[in-house]
């Protein structure tokens, strides 16, 4: 079997991390496919919306430790984090489509990462996100001590990595770590009420829109200000922007086609 499988509906593309028989923890041939399937999504026009998720129990339980720990096998934790994790997260926010987070299971160590990269993090109430690395004498990677201080703060975020405690998707909720909790029963028709929606709007504003909030990161407020001004002229050039105001005046529904 595939490490990912892909398939595309309805303008989402789904991409599922797919080695359920140890929790989808990535190796390399898992972590380069990502990479791949991210790059296609980004130069497909039909695809408007990516959706991430696990296959089987967990959503990801990071890297897979039998991989590293094989002589025959072991990338180094150089290779592992220049060519299959940073390039993971970069890809994630540099593609100026929305990108969803289905997270279905435990998502642990560079799991929880690459899901909290994600624009919208949407989980059912029995899954927890653990910073596991601190487990095995490890530090954070896949951008976690860059993205986890800015959602939740640094002395939470500090002591949920230092201490390794599990936090579960209703108190991931609560903290701001995530934006959705589900009953598992409604997480299926939740995801794709989500990506769906998603997929049909204006996604050329909603990538612009991403790029601000990358940019907003490291910018000052004149920086910010400046560059919303200038996406903002470049979005009312749009396609979708003449075809929403038109919508709104005629009190009809908008046909967005991301242009």
């Amino acid at each position: 079997m595939k490490p990912i499988i892909k398939k595309i509906n309805n303008g989402v593309a789904t991409l599922t991390l797919n080695r359920p028989e140890v929790f989808n923890s990535f190796n390399r041939e898992m972590a380069l496919l990502l990479q791949d399937e991210l790059d296609a999504c980004e130069k497909d026009e039909n695809v408007r919306a990516i959706l991430l998720t696990g296959n089987g129990k967990a959503f990801c339980a990071g890297q897979d430790l039998k991989e590293v720990t094989s002589p025959e096998l072991n990338p180094g934790f150089k290779k592992i984090l220049e060519e299959h994790y940073n390039p993971i997260i970069e890809r994630i926010r540099e593609i100026e489509k929305p990108i969803i987070a289905a997270v279905n299971g435990v998502a642990a160590g560079a799991g929880a990462n690459i899901a909290l990269a994600c624009d919208i993090v949407v989980a059912h109430e029995k899954v927890s996100f653990i910073q596991a690395f601190s487990k095995i004498g490890l530090v954070p990677d896949s951008g976690g001590t860059f993205t986890l201080p800015r959602l939740i703060g640094f002395q939470k975020a500090s002591a949920l990595m230092m201490l390794g405690d599990k936090v579960s998707a209703t108190e991931a909720e609560t903290m701001g770590m995530i934006y959705k909790v589900t009953s598992v029963e409604d997480f299926t028709s939740e995801i794709s009420k989500i990506s769906e929606t998603l997929a049909q709007m204006p996604t050329k504003a909603l990538g612009m829109t991403k790029r601000l909030l990358n940019e907003s990161m490291t910018n000052s407020l004149k920086e910010q200000l400046d560059l919303e001004g200038k996406l903002q002229i470049e979005a009312a050039q749009s396609e979708d922007y003449a075809e929403g105001v038109d919508a709104f005046v005629n009190k009809r529904k908008p046909n967005f086609k991301g242009r």
